[in-house]
């Protein structure tokens, strides 16, 4: 039997998109130690099951998510250094499940994101915020960093932004995260994001799901730099890449069904 969820609402719609929204609207979805594990869960298993095509992150309440929880905070200033390489290292793995997951996932960020939360935001491939909107990498006005995010920050709005928002702890709205690369588009209210992600989630289910898998895997095998070393020749890569997506069944079906002008088989499931 499958252990239910503390933290996190799950439904998965007849399409095939699976929502995860925080649950917490209490503390503004701020992480604990069981919303880390129930999201690495989430995202390792049931995000992974045949029957989810995409995925959409969001936040239950008026706050997208707030970081980290002051309990928890308060718990890991009590532990000692090996057991907050324990917690830290759950962490980033959470992050990291999030940001390489072979699935589209897309974002829907109101109210705040904070901290961490601008570490979620950073791991969907697409974002929708609401106008409105604030972010901040608060973390040095704690005398910490945003140690375990960066990696996923960095890649997304690069270091020059990076070095400034880290340092100076800033408070920026949504126009300049559209501006620096953290989301992709800004929506009026919960009316127009629940539009934008309408028109967004029908596009995308018109395209094949092994397609969608590899485009994203394209990109992080050029794009991360741990990954980019394992790849020799990237013009090679790129290459082979694409001749076994066009033998494979789902690039055949795509053709033909392009030719025979008709919906391919996956449009139909």
């Amino acid at each position: 039997m499958t252990k239910p969820f503390e933290t996190l609402k799950l439904s998965t719609a007849a399409n095939g998109v699976l929502t995860v929204c925080l649950n917490r609207p209490d503390i503004r979805n701020a992480f604990n130690e069981i919303m880390i594990d129930e999201l690495a869960r989430a995202f390792k298993h049931e995000a992974m099951e045949n029957s989810v095509k995409l995925v959409v992150l969001r936040g239950e309440g008026p706050t997208f998510s707030a970081g980290g929880d002051l309990s928890w905070m308060k718990k890991s200033a009590e532990l000692s250094r090996d057991e907050n390489l324990i917690e830290t290292r759950k962490l980033t793995q959470m992050f990291a499940a999030m940001n390489f997951l072979a699935k589209p996932l897309i974002g829907i960020v109101h109210g705040a994101a904070i901290g961490g939360g601008v570490g979620l935001t950073s791991v969907c491939d697409i974002v929708i915020a609401e106008r409105e909107t604030v972010f901040s990498l608060s973390e040095v006005r704690l005398g910490i960093i945003p140690a375990c995010i960066a990696p996923f920050v960095i890649a997304k709005i690069g270091a020059s932004q990076a070095r400034g928002l880290f340092m100076s702890a800033e408070r920026f709205k949504t126009e300049r995260a559209l501006q620096i690369g953290l989301v992709h588009e800004v929506a009026d209210g919960a009316a127009g994001v629940e539009a934008a992600l309408k028109r967004l989630t029908e596009n995308m289910l018109q395209c094949g799901p092994q397609a969608m898998a590899a485009a994203k895997s394209l990109i992080m095998e050029l794009a991360w730099p741990e990954r980019r070393a394992q790849v020799s020749d990237p013009f090679e890569f790129v290459s082979q890449t694409l001749a076994n997506l066009r033998v494979s069944p789902e690039g055949q079906e795509g053709l033909k069904a392009f030719l025979e002008k008709r919906k391919p088989a996956w449009q139909n499931s």
